[in-house]
C-alpha cells in the first residue's frame, strides 16, 4: 500500500468510532465518536473529518460472528460503506472487526470512547494485514 492517510470507521447503529492511521508506520490514533440519530450518521461531521484529514482511502469494520457468519448489523455496516464510497468517491476497504471492541476495552478500561478505540484497533489490524507478505506455495523457499 502506498503512503497516505487512512480513516477507519467502526460503524454502530448509535455511534460510529473513528480513527486515523498511516500505512508507513502501521499505526492509528483514535479520533472521536460520531452520533447516529434515527439511523442517519452525522454526514456533515464525517465530511468535515475527511476534508481536514484528506485520506487516501477509508476502512470500515466488518462485523461478523466469531465463526465468520454475518450478524444483523453487518447489512447496516455494508450500506454505510457503500454510502461512504458513493458520497466521497474514495476507495473503501472492509476490515474484520471480530473481538476489536473487547480488545479496545482491555486497552482502555473504564474509558467511554471505546468506539473510537475499537476503530483504532480495526485500522491497525488491517494495516498489519496489508504489510504481511503473501503466503508462499507449500514447499517453496523464500
Amino acid at each position: 500500500m502506498s503512503p497516505g492517510t487512512l480513516i477507519c470507521f467502526d460503524y454502530g447503529e448509535k455511534r460510529i468510532g473513528v480513527a486515523v492511521g498511516q500505512p508507513i508506520t502501521a499505526t492509528a490514533t483514535a479520533l472521536e465518536i460520531i452520533a447516529v440519530r434515527h439511523g442517519r450518521p452525522d454526514w456533515e461531521r464525517i465530511e468535515m473529518l475527511l476534508r481536514d484529514w484528506q485520506p487516501q482511502a477509508l476502512v470500515v469494520g466488518n462485523p461478523l460472528n466469531l465463526d465468520g457468519t454475518r450478524q444483523p448489523c453487518t447489512d447496516a455496516a455494508d450500506r454505510f460503506a457503500r454510502k461512504l464510497a458513493g458520497r466521497f468517491r474514495l476507495p473503501v476497504h472492509r476490515a474484520d472487526e471480530r473481538l476489536t471492541t473487547f480488545a479496545a476495552r482491555r486497552q482502555m478500561p473504564g474509558r467511554v470512547k471505546v468506539d473510537a478505540e475499537a476503530a483504532k484497533v480495526i485500522l491497525e489490524s488491517w494495516l498489519a494485514e496489508q504489510q504481511s507478505p503473501a503466503p508462499t506455495a507449500t514447499g517453496a523457499t523464500a
